[in-house]
C-alpha cells in the first residue's frame, strides 16, 4: 500500500503478515538493539531492517546495518532519508535520496477503533469534529486511527530536519476524504532554521485491514 501514496523517486518494500526469523534479517551490528526483547518484537525489528535494505537495493546501495539513535530514530546510510513502520500483518519501509526527499514519514496501522481515552490524548477539538463527521459519512475507515497515523508521519517526517520532539496536540490536522490527502500545521514556536516547516502535506490511503498514511518532503532542506 505505501508504494501507492509515494513519489516515483522513493523506494519502497514491505512484508504482510509475520516476517521471517530475526536470526535470517538481523544483522551482528542490530542485534545489540533486540538481545533482550520478546521474540515478536525482535521479528518485527528484523524484518522492518529487511525490507529497509530491499528498499536501499532499489536504490543501487548494498545492504549495510540500520542501526538506531538513542531515541529510536534510524540511521541510514549518508545522502539518504528514510522511514519504517510495522503493525500487526503489516512492515514496510522507504527511502530515497535526499537530493530528492529531504525527510520521509510512513506510518501504518490496523483499521480499527483506538482504544478508550486514547483520541482524547492525541487530538484537538477541531480534529475530532471532522472525525465524528467522518464517521458518520465513511463508517468502514476509522478516521481516530487515520489521524493517529498521520500525525505519526508529520512526526517521523519533522524529527530526522530538527532532532526535536513533538507532542501529538502540537500538530494540527486536516484530512480530504475525496483526493486521500491530509495537511497539517505546527502550533509551536518556530525559529531560523526551522521556520519553513510549518506545513506538512501528505497522503493517505485504506483498506479494510490497514489504514497507511505518507509524506515526503521535496529537495534537500
Amino acid at each position: 500500500m505505501i508504494e501507492e501514496i509515494l513519489p516515483p523517486q522513493a523506494a519502497t518494500a514491505v512484508v504482510y503478515g509475520k516476517g521471517p526469523d530475526p536470526a535470517h534479517t538481523l544483522l551482528p551490528e542490530e542485534t545489540q538493539f533486540v538481545a533482550k526483547a520478546v521474540p515478536g518484537r525482535q521479528e518485527e525489528f528484523g524484518t522492518v531492517r529487511a525490507c529497509a535494505r530491499r528498499a536501499l537495493a532499489g536504490l543501487g546501495v548494498p545492504p549495510v546495518p540500520i542501526l538506531r539513535s538513542p531515541r529510536g530514530a534510524p540511521q541510514w546510510p549518508a545522502g539518504l532519508v528514510g522511514s519504517m513502520t510495522h503493525c500487526d500483518g503489516y512492515r514496510a519501509a522507504a527511502v530515497a535520496r535526499r537530493a530528492d526527499v529531504s525527510s520521509l514519514g510512513i506510518d501504518a496501522e490496523p483499521n480499527g477503533p483506538l482504544p478508550d481515552g486514547v483520541l482524547d490524548v492525541i487530538s484537538l477539538p477541531g480534529e475530532r469534529t471532522w472525525i465524528r463527521k467522518l464517521e458518520a459519512r465513511r463508517p468502514e475507515i476509522s478516521w481516530g486511527r487515520l489521524l493517529f497515523s498521520a500525525k505519526e508521519s508529520v512526526f517521523k517526517t519533522w524529527y530526522p530536519l530538527t532532532g526535536q520532539e513533538l507532542d501529538f496536540t502540537e500538530a494540527e490536522l486536516e484530512v480530504c476524504p475525496s483526493t486521500g490527502t491530509f495537511s497539517a500545521r505546527l502550533l509551536i514556536p518556530l525559529a531560523a532554521p526551522h521556520s519553513g516547516l510549518r506545513t506538512f502535506t501528505g497522503r493517505w490511503t485504506a483498506n479494510s485491514r490497514l489504514v497507511v498514511t505518507a509524506i515526503a518532503r521535496p529537495g534537500t532542506e
